[in-house]
């Protein structure tokens, strides 16, 4: 049998087992109750109906000749209805009976009809008091012996009673139960699949909804109503929407970013290259100085596709990555050697301040070039003669290290400030970046900084702005020192 496919079908399912089941337990449970109750009352009224007899042939027996003319007395002359009662011997044969054995539909009186009794209860070779239901021409009938001993006599009393009324009844309750229960269930059903569908409307709405939201159409929301969960489910979906809507925007913005800084590159190196195919005769220093030119753009177009490659590869958690033991204070101090012709140039300083031993466990290119972003925007953006500071210091709480780059420029704009670490994002984007030394790592394209934040990201740390006012601007990298 194939499960239902649709949840609303599920939960039917559900609730018609959880209803059902316990509902034909309880009718199950309930016929076996009121069988046996009915049948402790026919037991009870039984008994109760063979004591007096019993003590009836006793004070018969005081005026009577003999016992069995008691018994015969006794047995012509009591009456209890429905209620046929036999005398038999210590062999089990009848000696007396009450007269007219009604089953419901007539009396039965003759001894060989009534001798029945006396073979049922000898077939159980009952022992004190007993009790059996026997089945007699399609009627069954409940049967109750007991013991009586007069004058050392043992003889006993046998109570037959007609269960017609009885097994009346219990049919009636069968046919109820039979009718009622599948009502019930079909009932269950209908409503539970009546509640199912107005339970997963409103999800149903949403389905529908989140369906007809595009890329183009990622500002539409789903409605917030409904119950609770529906609630939850609805902000989570639009939370999921909102940080869609925003990837798709930034991942736009980086491309329109992206392409305009390779067209730059590329437009500089069609153009020189159009100039010097439009001359006829050029001297040798002008077919160099202009391939100078195109070099020097294909250099920075080289190096903005290899930061693009290598935030995209770190994007998809594909950064090659080595953790091998390094030491942080030897990679800065490569690193302010491999700086230094480009800061001399400018006349700026790079100095070293606080300084200590920090051995580390990552990956030392990685490290370098973290480091030399840092020292890279601070020389791009220090004014001539300036001094840029460098520091590494250790702190506990939680242990790490920080590495401090200070230089001494005109400063980050405060609506800027939040914004530094975007990609293709410079403070100035008005700056002609041709004016620039193409061949120069200065000569950035806005992604030095999102390129250290990352890296640190991939060590477990930060980069992170800590202030920045003319004259002054300090950046921080946190490595934790977990990574040893």
């Amino acid at each position: 049998m194939r499960r239902p496919s649709t949840l609303r079908w599920r939960l039917t399912l559900w609730y018609l087992v959880l209803l059902g089941v316990p509902l034909v337990g309880f009718a199950v449970g309930g016929y076996l109750l009121i069988e046996r109750t009915l049948a402790a009352r026919t037991d009870r009224f039984i008994a109760d109906a063979l004591l007096p007899f019993s003590r009836e042939i006793v004070a018969e027996r005081r005026v009577a000749a003999g016992v069995l003319p008691a018994i015969q007395s006794t047995a012509n002359e009591v009456r209890f209805g429905d209620l046929h009662i036999a005398v038999l011997d210590s062999t089990g044969v009848e000696i007396a009976s009450t007269p007219g054995l009604n089953d419901g539909e007539g009396a039965r009186e003759d001894a060989t009809t009534r001798a029945w009794i006396g073979a049922a209860l000898g077939a159980r070779h009952s022992r004190g008091n007993d009790s059996i239901t026997v089945t007699e021409d399609g009627v069954r009938y409940r049967i109750i012996a007991t013991p009586m001993t007069i004058e050392g006599q043992r003889f006993t009393l046998a109570g037959a009673y007609a269960l017609t009324d009885v097994d009346n009844v219990l049919a009636l309750v069968r046919h109820v139960f039979a009718i009622a229960i599948p009502l019930l269930i079909l009932a269950a059903a209908i409503g539970g699949y009546v509640v199912a569908s107005r339970s997963l409307a409103p999800v149903s709405r949403m389905a529908e909804r989140a369906a007809a939201i595009s890329s183009a159409t990622l500002g539409e929301r789903l409605p917030v109503r409904g119950s609770e969960e529906v609630v939850r489910l609805a902000e989570v979906v639009n939370g999921l929407l909102d940080r869609l809507e925003k990837s798709f925007d930034q991942q736009k913005r980086f491309m329109a970013d992206a392409s305009h800084e390779l067209r730059t590159p590329t437009a500089i190196i069609r153009t020189e290259a159009d100039v010097t195919l439009a001359q006829g005769q050029r001297d040798e220093s002008e077919y160099r100085a202009s391939i100078q030119v195109m070099r020097d753009a294909a250099l920075r177009l080289a190096r903005i596709v290899d930061d693009l490659f290598l935030l995209a590869r770190s994007d998809a958690s594909a950064m090659p990555m080595q953790r091998l033991p390094v030491h942080l204070d030897e990679v800065i101090q490569d690193a302010i050697r491999a700086i230094h012709p480009l800061a001399a140039a400018r006349g700026i300083r790079v100095e070293l301040a606080e300084f200590v031993e920090a051995p580390f466990r990552g990956d030392a290119d990685q490290l370098d070039r973290l480091v030399l972003n840092l020292l890279h925007n601070a020389i791009k953006h220090s004014p001539r003669d300036a001094t840029i500071e460098v520091s590494l210091s250790r702190l506990d709480g939680p242990p790490r290290y920080e590495i401090r780059v200070i230089d001494s420029g005109s400063g980050i704009p405060a609506d800027a400030q939040t914004r530094i670490f975007e990609r293709f994002f410079r403070v100035d984007p008005a700056r002609a970046v041709v004016n620039e030394d193409p061949s120069s790592p200065a000569a950035g394209a806005g992604l030095g900084l999102p390129i250290a934040q990352r890296i640190a990201e991939l060590h477990g740390g930060t980069v992170a702005l800590v202030q920045s006012r003319p004259g002054h601007t300090e950046f921080m990298a946190t490595l934790p020192l977990a990574e040893t």
